[in-house]
Parts: structure tokens; sequence; C-alpha cells
């Protein structure tokens, strides 16, 4: 007995896989190595993008998290190849050439194609053929040679009524059945069939016995588009609407062609007995076996592209919010709105402390203005408040209207509208009742609304990003990958912004490189039990933050007149002899280097990289000695909606207003102009130059001066345009021109 040589798995080889990588992404293979090696050795994205440009060829944290995105997916792509090898292996089917397909398979899907033949199965047609033992007769007909005897002689061994096959007609279904499953479940036809089927459309119907008019799916009731061109968004709708039981959908294509082209591939002797039998085995493979499950497949990969881009479109939105001007350093005055219940307002101090909260009814019913007004009047005054944060709910414009009186006799103070999205899920999460366990929910709510004008970064991360209202069908998409996503834009903005370890929640504390919820928890209650942190070197001393930790986290972290200045600044710790050396060499302390652009201007970067420490990162360290813990974030100042437009029903064609872009999808921008529900601008009426990606032009937080197109009242839409304020804009410029 010959003893089969064991089998040899498909090894991760760094090189390979660093250099396909780099392919893919379009990158230098050495930095790639790098990043990669960075990523294993257990350092973070925002880590690795700011404090270790030399390894990775300066690549930012984007570029580093496609590396991280790409290596997963090879990881994913080995571990299935060798599921596949194993169990074909077992079978004691893997030949030669097998193993070779396999292993240079590019993806999952060419894989699994060709570990679909041996894969355990439920009971088909085929399989039941084959139990009746019409697998020889199969084989015969699937050879489609010339037979010398006849059609009669060649059935008659296969006709066993005990097994269920009672007539010559029986015998060639079954072995029919055997055919088709095995040209469906060939690799080359797949690929072929799959390509054609990707060429063809969608087309979309409302289902049959759907009762609903839900206008969210009444423009796909009857709809085809070529899937080349299909839309991200329009491929989430149309899933939306056949999970919801409104639409049905499939792919359409000439079948005809495809049928006949299948009889060119598979049927290659014109004369054969079997012919007949043959072309009506290849129409039941293509309609019964190969078109489905490849629609669904096709199907299945427009959705996850389009949740992808659904997933970045969210993520660069939320960047985007969190990155939002901070009113730092005010008092601010938070109203979360509401009539029956009454407006809960609070004040938070320039540090965000809670000092003052009551209850106010302004509104309908009660309309007790003149009580409302003394108390704002008191608060505002005790307080020294600078901005009014009204929440953009229930109530808002009324209340707005009603604080223009208080702006009147204060002329300090603007009154500021806030999307609250969210507010209500931070005000009854664990994280508020810690925050605030003897407040009512209304209160917590209003003041998350006060804080998210004062410092959105600190504020919004307290809140499950999906539910901030920058996405659309977020609640569609694959949660693992969006959680991924954007969980990674959180951690790269607070990362970026940098965090005080003296004042710093849990919360924001916990998105730090390095650090995670559970140090977050620890930095917290040692900062409660020992006091601040004089400086960086005494986060050593919180259980469990070892070395690495340090290493990861130190850089983001800021400590304002601590007893090391460069604390302060985004200078790593492990660079603070590099900047000990600029010192000497200038003749000062390291101190003295803090803010002083002209002593910097000078000095010679190269001078000072060594083997430890590389020119970009000297740099780095220039330019943040220059401006040291500045914040990357816009000047904050404040937006004003159209007096007397509260409501759509206020909205008219051709009126011009100012709002600000909540959310940017691939079709357009959603603009808040003050009347709670936000108008839409369409790619096409963004500017005046032809727009294929939203992003490039606008962003969340964006102001814009629009123009209402139109406002559909029973779909409670409105239609605008930046394009037609552009052209106005542009020809006025043009007319004043000498």
């Amino acid at each position: 007995m010959t003893t089969r040589p064991p089998l040899k798995l498909v090894v991760f080889d760094p090189s390979t896989v660093a250099a396909a990588i780099a392919t893919e992404l379009g990158l230098g293979s050495n930095t790639v190595r790098g990043a990669i090696a960075l990523l294993a050795d257990g350092n973070t994205i925002p880590f690795i993008a700011r404090y270790r440009k030399e390894q990775t060829g300066g690549l930012d944290e984007i570029q580093i998290g496609s590396v991280d995105d790409a290596l997963t997916r090879a990881t994913a792509l080995i571990d299935r190849k060798n599921r596949v090898l194993k169990a074909i292996f077992e079978q004691g089917a893997l030949d030669g050439e097998l193993e070779h397909a396999i292993r240079a398979a590019r993806n999952a899907r060419q894989v699994d194609d060709l570990y679909l033949p041996f894969k355990s199965a439920r009971k088909t047609r085929a399989t039941l053929a084959r139990e009746r033992g019409l697998e020889p007769l199969a084989d015969l007909v699937a050879a489609q040679n010339d037979l010398a005897t006849s059609r009669a002689s060649i059935l008659a061994p296969f006709i066993d009524p005990a097994r269920g096959v009672d007539t010559p007609g029986a015998a060639l279904q079954g072995a029919g059945d055997i055919i088709a499953e095995r040209w469906a479940e060939n690799a080359a036809t797949r690929a072929w069939l799959r390509a054609q089927l990707g060429r063809g459309s969608i087309r979309t119907k409302k289902k049959r016995g759907y009762d609903g008019d839900d206008h969210r799916f009444e423009s796909f009731y009857d709809y085809r588009e070529p899937i080349a061109r299909l839309a991200s968004h329009r491929v989430l709708a149309i899933r939306r609407g056949e999970a919801e039981g409104a639409l049905s959908v499939a792919i359409e294509v000439d079948d005809d062609r495809l049928t006949a082209t299948l009889d060119r591939r598979l049927l290659t002797n014109p004369r054969f007995l079997f012919r007949r039998e043959l072309v009506a085995t290849v129409r039941d493979c293509y309609t019964r076996l190969l078109k489905p499950a490849l629609s669904t497949e096709i199907l299945s990969s427009l959705r996850e592209v389009a949740e992808r881009e659904a997933i970045n479109v969210f993520a660069t939105n939320l960047g985007e919010l969190l990155l939002a001007p901070p009113a730092r350093q005010k008092a601010i005055l938070g109203i979360d709105p509401g009539f029956r219940t009454g407006c809960k307002i609070v004040v938070i101090d320039a540090t965000g402390k809670l000092v003052a909260h009551a209850t106010v009814y302004p509104t309908a019913p009660r309309n007790d203005t003149d009580g409302a007004e003394r108390e704002l009047t008191r608060l505002i005054d005790a307080h020294h408040v600078e901005l009014i944060a009204i929440g953009n709910g229930t109530a808002s414009r009324e209340t707005a209207a009603f604080c223009a009186r208080l702006e009147k006799a204060r002329p300090g103070v603007a009154t500021v509208i806030v999307n609250e999205a969210g507010a209500s899920i931070y005000s009854a999460s664990a994280t508020a009742r810690d925050e605030f366990p003897d407040l009512d929910l209304t209160v917590r709510g209003a003041v998350s609304i006060a804080r998210r004008l004062q410092d959105p970064l600190a504020e919004l991360v307290k809140i499950d990003p999906r539910s901030i209202g920058v996405g659309q069908y977020q609640h569609d998409v694959n949660q693992t990958q969006l959680k991924k996503a954007l969980d990674r834009v959180v951690s790269s903005a607070v990362n970026r912004v940098g965090v005080d370890l003296n004042t710093a929640s849990g919360a924001l504390l916990s998105y730090v490189s390095g650090i995670g919820p559970k140090l977050a928890q620890a930095i917290v209650a040692h900062r409660e039990a020992c006091g601040r942190f004089s400086t960086r070197k005494a986060l050593l001393k919180v259980p469990r933050f070892g070395a690495k930790a340090f290493e990861q986290s130190a850089g983001f972290l800021r400590i304002r007149d601590g007893a090391e200045a460069l604390d302060a600044s985004a200078v790593h710790p492990e660079s603070y002899y590099v900047v000990k050396k600029i010192a000497d060499r200038l003749g000062c302390r390291s101190r003295d280097l803090l803010g002083d652009d002209r002593a910097l201007q000078d000095v010679d970067a190269e001078s000072f990289a060594d083997g430890k420490t590389g020119l970009p990162t000297i740099r780095d360290i220039l330019a943040e000695l220059s401006k040291p813990g500045r914040d990357p974030r816009q000047a904050y100042e404040p937006l004003r909606f159209a007096d007397g437009i509260d409501s759509i029903d206020d909205v008219a064609t051709g009126m011009r207003l100012e709002g600000v872009v909540t959310n940017v999808t691939h079709f357009g921008a959603f603009v808040d102009i003050g009347v709670h529900q936000d108008g839409l601008v369409h790619v096409s009426e963004l500017d005046t130059r032809f727009v294929k990606d939203p992003t490039t032009v606008v962003k969340v937080g964006d102001r814009l001066l629009v123009e209402v197109l139109d406002v559909d009242l029973r779909r409670q839409r409105i239609g605008l345009s930046r394009k037609r304020v552009l052209a106005d804009t542009s020809r006025a410029s043009m007319t004043a021109s000498p």
C-alpha cells in the first residue's frame, strides 16, 4: 500500500504578501513591509502614522488602514485555501493540477468555485440519481462519443423499478441531472457565466401580494438599470425594499443568447446519439442551477460593494463631524426644547462642568415667556454665558424664537441650533448615569447638547457612532465592518486632536492609541484617587499600564502646566532627547523652544537625525515645537437660520436660505435649513461643473447658501440647489468686472 505524502499547507510569507498588497494599493513594497511588521508588533494605526514614518515611508492613517485591511483579507484567504486543501486531501481527490489552482487562486470566490464539486451538500436531484445507479450512464452520455449501438440497448441496463427508474426517460433524466450538476460546478463555466450576468441589468418589480404604499420604494416598482451603472445607494435601497417584502429583484440578460453559447461550449458532438437530451440538460443547468446561484452571488457582491461604499461615506461624514469647530472655553446654556413637558435648561462652565439646571415653559401650552425670560436671564448673568445651544428636535424653532428676545437684551449672547442626534441615547446610557446619577434623562440630554457645541469630539465619543445621524443605511450594512470603520475614524480624530490627561472622560481616553476602555477606566480611577497627573511618566503608576501602552499613547496625551513642559505637546517622550540636543545647540532650555518660531527657523533638521530618530520625525518635532499642542480644528462661528422659516410649510420654491450640511452621500448632500426636515442638494445641483463624488465638493459641517427647487409636502421632501446660487454669483462677478 502506497502512503500518500503529507499535505503542505499554504504558509504566510511576509515578503510575498507585502508585494501583493503593494501592487493592489499602488504603494512601495518596502513601505508596506514596514507597516505590516509594525502592525504585527501590536502598534496602532495612529501611532504608526505619527511616530514611525521612517519605517513606512510616511504612509498616512488611511493608507496604513488600507494595508491593515488588505492584510486581514490576505490572511483570511490563506486560511480558506488551507481548509479547502485539507478537505479535498482527506477525500483523496487532491491532484497536482487542482492543488496548484487552489494555491494560485487570487480570491475566495475562485477557491470556492474549485471546492464546489467536493463540497458536502444537501441531497439534490443529482445525488438521488447517483443513488439509483445512474452515474455510469451519466459518464457515458457526458463523454459524447459516437456510439455503435442503439439508445434502447444503452439504456436497458439502467432501468430498475425497484430503484425508482421505471422508464428509459427516467434513466436519461437522472443522468441529465448528474451532468447538469457537474457543469454547474465547473469553475471555468461559472467564471464565464458570472461575467456574462455581470453585464446584465437589475430588474425590480413591486412584489406580488405586497399591499403597502411605501413611497420609499415606489420608484423601484417597475425599474430596470444596467448593473455596471447601478449606484451603491440604489443597491441598498433595492436591498431594503426586498428585505421588507416590497420588491422582487432579478438579473435580466438575454437568456437565449447565453444558452446558445453554453451549447457551443458544452456540446462537442453534433451527431451524438443523445444530443437532444443534452440540449435540454444545458437549458436545465442554466435555468435551475447556474443562473439562480450566480444571480444570488452577484446580488450579494453588489450589496457587499455598496455596503463598503456606504461605510466609507459614513466614516468620512463622522470624521468631519467629530472635527467640527469647538466653542472652546465658553460658558454655554444648553436647552433640550419641549412643549408640554417644558424646556430642560442646563449651564456648563468653560471646562464643561455642569453648574446649574432648571425647567422653563416658554412655549405652548403654558407660554410662560416672562417666567422663562427671568430664569434664563438670571442664569446667563450669573454664569457669564456666551452661547445658547438649542437641540434641533421638537419645539426647537419656537424656543429659538423665544431666545431671540434674550439676544436683544444681552448682545454678547448668541443662539445656536445644535444637532441633537444621539443625545437621548447618551442620556440613557451607563456613561451618562455614571456622570450624572441624580439627574433626569432629559437634563442629561440638555448637557449633551451644550457640550457637543463646546467640544463636539469630547462629547460625541460617548455615543454609538451609528446613532449620530451622519450615515445612510447604517442598520442594513455589515455591522462588524461598520463598527471597525467607525471606531477607526473616532480613534483617528481623538488622536489627531490630542487629549488632556487630567480632564478627559473615560469615553474619550478609551479611544487614545494603545489605551482602550479598561485602561481608560483605570486612568480615571487613579486620577480620582491620587489627583492630577504631573507628568506623562506618572501613567506608569496606573495599574496594568505597561511600557507598550505608554509607548502607544503618551504622544497623544497632554498635560497642561505640568512638571515637564514638553508633556503639553505632541512630541513623544522617546524624542525628548532630540529636543534637548536642539536646545543645547541653541544655548537654551527645552521649554524655551516651545512656540519660539524665530529660533527654530534656522535649525538644520538633518544634523539631528541619528540611528534612532530619522529626518521625518525631526521635522515633525520642529513643527510641533513651533506651535505646541495646537488644535487642528477650525475656530467656531455660530450659524443663524432664516427668521420666520420654522417648518416645511414655510418653505417655498425660489427661496434662498443658509444651511449647514448634515450628511453627504453618493447622490448628494443633505442640508439643515432649520425646518426639522433636511433638504437634499442632488449631486447634479452641487456645483456649476460636473461632480462625480459629492465629498470632493462639500463635507459635513459646511455652511451653504442654497435655493429651494421644490417642496413635496406629501413625502416631506425639499429639493435644493447650490449650483444656481454659484451660477448667479459667477454672473454677478463677471458683470462687476471692468
